[in-house]
């Protein structure tokens, strides 16, 4: 009899308040390192996973999986794994490029568990404190180098590199636009100037101390989200024109901004003599290949890390640029089509789209933060994967997957009845 009182009262594995906690708050700081660190983020989301299965309950988590949402991620590692059978690449790179394929399904757990914590905004508070403090300490070590405490290419780049602190800062301006515009409504002048000083930090930051053009054009098209989401039709001129002003401006007094500008069409010319100043060129190389290997295998790919053997075939001695051999296609369309065809590329968009509806149809239209935040996630990594492979890329993969993830379980969870 006391035994059987005591099993009463003992809560169950899966919904330990404890270890719910724990979850949280190791997701919490995967959030807060990943501008920091590609270490310790790999550290917190093995733990994490460790943490989150007791709390899972397996039945409810499979009907979950019917929704294409949950599914799709899945469905692309099977053909990242079946796509290793007909791949031509050494093993070594087979298996090396399961990896970035691998951190998606992680996209369905995160989904699974936010819809039913009450902490997913500490998540989302999280990473955006903590590039806060990236872009204070960004001006610091632009204005004192000797504060650096690891090795960079570029000045004013604390950690990392240029591209992934720009689409970082990307996402959190965006992030703020809707609270600003709602405490702007409800006429909370402080609460509205504190949104609009941080994204000044982050915007000045792109403007005057590093940049990446990939996250300019991803600032356009989320200018233009938000107008569609958020303004009428006379707010969205007064945006696009307050844009065009600040833009003027921006290129009248940051000569950085200029010349990464200008560099496009001297990096087009350069490129085939000077293989160091050829981003451009290389780009178009590489999309140039790409095609045609994709030309040659259109259904299926040439197979799971065959990338990198394509452009060895490629590759030529008529100069630098066309002898290059690379593993990245920068593009994550062409990446995605040179392995797995057709086949690989209609899964691409069909979880694109999946993850896009989720947003679009979550909450109030146009109102909720988590379904802002999230549509912010997925346009992102969408308009930035026309230069790059972002989606499997370490820093914005993962911005993808814990955006999709945490802002997707908070609409999930505002959803149900």
């Amino acid at each position: 009899m006391n035994a059987e009182c005591g099993h009463g009262r003992r809560p169950a594995l899966g919904h330990s308040a404890a270890l719910t906690g724990t979850t949280d708050g190791l997701a919490v700081l995967i959030a807060a390192s990943l501008p920091w660190s590609t270490t310790a983020p790999s550290i917190l989301v093995g733990l994490w996973l460790l943490a989150v299965t007791p709390t899972i309950d397996w039945r409810d988590y499979g009907r979950q999986l019917a929704r294409p949402a949950f599914a799709l991620p899945f469905a692309f590692l099977l053909l990242a794994l079946v796509g290793t059978l007909w791949s031509d690449a050494a093993w070594a790179d087979r298996l090396h490029a399961i990896k970035p394929v691998a951190k998606l399904v992680l996209i369905p757990a995160l989904l699974y568990h936010f819809s039913r914590s009450e902490r997913g905004s500490w998540v989302c508070l999280a990473f955006l404190g903590s590039c806060v403090l990236l872009a204070v300490y960004s001006w610091i070590v632009l204005l004192d180098p000797a504060w650096k405490i690891t090795t960079t290419a570029s000045a004013g780049v604390p950690v990392k590199n240029y591209i992934d602190q720009s689409q970082e800062f990307t996402l959190c301006a965006f992030a703020l636009a809707l609270p600003a515009l709602i405490f702007w409504r409800d006429r909370r002048v402080v609460a509205t100037g504190a949104c609009l000083a941080v994204i000044l930090l982050f915007i000045t930051n792109m403007v005057f101390v590093a940049s990446a053009r990939t996250a300019l054009l991803c600032i356009a098209v989320l200018l233009a989200l938000f107008a569609w989401r958020h303004l009428d039709r006379r707010a969205a001129l007064l945006l696009l024109a307050g844009a065009v002003a600040a833009s003027a401006l921006a290129w009248t007094t940051s000569p950085y901004l200029r010349q990464r500008i200008t560099d496009i069409a001297v990096e087009y010319h350069r490129g085939h003599e000077d293989i160091s100043r050829a981003s451009t060129a290389q780009r178009l190389t590489y999309w140039r290949k790409a095609l045609h290997a994709f030309t040659e295998a259109p259904l299926i790919g040439h197979g799971t890390g065959s990338i990198k053997r394509q452009f060895e075939r490629a590759a030529t001695s008529t100069s630098s640029l066309e002898a290059e051999i690379v593993s990245n296609p920068h593009n994550q369309t062409l990446n995605v089509a040179m392995q797995w065809g057709l086949l690989g590329v209609v899964l691409l968009y069909a979880m694109w789209i999946a993850h896009l509806r989720l947003f679009l149809g979550g909450g109030l239209p146009g109102q909720g933060l988590a379904a802002w935040i999230g549509l912010v996630a997925v346009v992102q990594n969408i308009a930035s994967s026309l230069l790059n492979s972002h989606l499997f890329d370490f820093h914005e993969g993962w911005m993808y997957v814990l955006g999709v993830g945490v802002a997707g379980g908070m609409v999930l969870k505002r959803s149900r009845p």
